[in-house]
């Protein structure tokens, strides 16, 4: 039987620091390269009602167009919270969402915060998320690898590392080229060559292309096994994604023009699918209204990551067995991830059973 806590009996210590992650292989889209990112671990404890309990979130930094969030933001955000959540305790949901949102914090800080609260929740009551949400992992898809920007040979190879190194059932292939579709093509036949049948493809362009090129190519790549495209045109041209659909080979996916459960019901007739990224949505919670407003208005739902490492991408496979397609393999593509949690299972991202979140911490060497 669960102990009753006084409400009275509030310390809710908030801490934080930041770890840097490197990637194996710097990913290459349509708006730059990156190689490393520093994100910020946020920590939630009250001992009050436990000493020995913490729960776990992370806020990575991320930029789409002119929307950045990054580090100094963080940093100021998770002090403001260690002084405005201390008279709270971690039961008042509620209250701290409510708080959270007047002062309009960052998304991947409301993520943190949200993440590390679930996972004080679930250690609290001895239960992993995925089964105090009563999902069957039976139902989880398998996750795609993702092969950045590069010339053909250099796209093959990454092929070739992703198949020996996950055994990877399905591979997202980004395309956007500032050299143009000719090039796309050129990469996107080189690894379709190498690519075994048995290996789904999808596509993201991260807004790289025009409407007339997004329709030439949905063509094109349709007969190349293609599942799906994602953000084939850049937010600013969110009003030509009907068009585009009607006319696309393809269904289309959106991410960079989907932040949170809000943007949803004005896609609903433009979009076959939307991609849910933690930390757009700004955590877990609103990851599931995200979820139910998408089935709600006939879309597909997908997940995927920043440079998220695997606290942030365990914490989206507890919720896996929701989507249709996932996308969560940047912890994957790290050198020295500080956290253990998620498994790769056959090509599936299996969250662990332990209570909370299910992660270890470790220093890399």
């Amino acid at each position: 039987m669960l102990a009753e806590h006084p409400i009275t009996d509030r310390l809710v210590q908030i801490s934080h620091q930041l770890f840097t992650v490197k990637k194996r292989v710097p990913l290459t889209i349509s708006r730059g390269t990156n190689s490393e990112s520093t994100n910020l671990w946020l920590r939630v404890a009250d001992p009050h009602i436990h000493p020995d309990i913490e729960g776990w979130g992370e806020a990575v930094p991320f930029s789409i167009g002119s929307h950045r969030q990054n580090l100094d933001e963080f940093q100021a955000a998770a002090q403001f919270l260690a002084k405005q959540l201390k008279p709270l305790h971690p039961f008042e949901r509620q209250k701290i969402e409510n708080l959270v949102q007047e002062y309009a914090l960052p998304s991947a800080i409301r993520a943190a915060l949200d993440v590390a609260l679930w996972d004080w929740w679930g250690k609290y009551l001895q239960q992993p998320l995925w089964r105090i949400w009563g999902l069957d992992l039976d139902q989880i898809t398998s996750t795609s690898v993702t092969i950045g920007i590069s010339s053909p040979a250099a796209a093959q190879k990454r092929l070739q590392d992703w198949l020996q190194q996950t055994s990877a059932l399905a591979v997202k292939v980004k395309l956007g080229s500032p050299n143009g579709i000719a090039a796309d093509k050129a990469m996107f036949q080189a690894i379709f060559d190498q690519t075994p049948s048995t290996v789904s493809l999808s596509v993201d362009a991260n807004g790289g292309w025009s409407l007339e090129n997004a329709i030439e190519m949905a063509e094109w790549l349709a007969s190349r096994r293609v599942t799906h495209l994602e953000q084939p045109l850049p937010v600013e041209q969110n009003n030509q994604l009907k068009s585009l659909k009607s006319q696309s080979s393809l269904p289309i996916f959106v991410d960079e023009s989907c932040f949170s459960s809000r943007d949803i019901p004005l896609l609903k007739d433009s979009v076959n699918g939307i991609n849910i990224k933690l930390m757009k949505a700004g955590g877990l919670t609103e990851t599931l209204k995200m979820i139910h407003t998408a089935r709600a208005c006939g879309l597909q739902v997908m997940f995927g990551c920043y440079s998220d490492s695997t606290l942030s991408n365990t914490a989206m496979a507890h919720l896996s067995p929701l989507a249709d397609y996932l996308d969560l393999d940047s912890h994957l593509n790290l050198k020295a991830d500080p956290f253990t949690g998620a498994t790769l299972q056959n090509g599936k991202l299996i969250p662990p059973s332990q209570p909370g979140l299910g992660l270890t911490h470790h220093v890399p060497e």
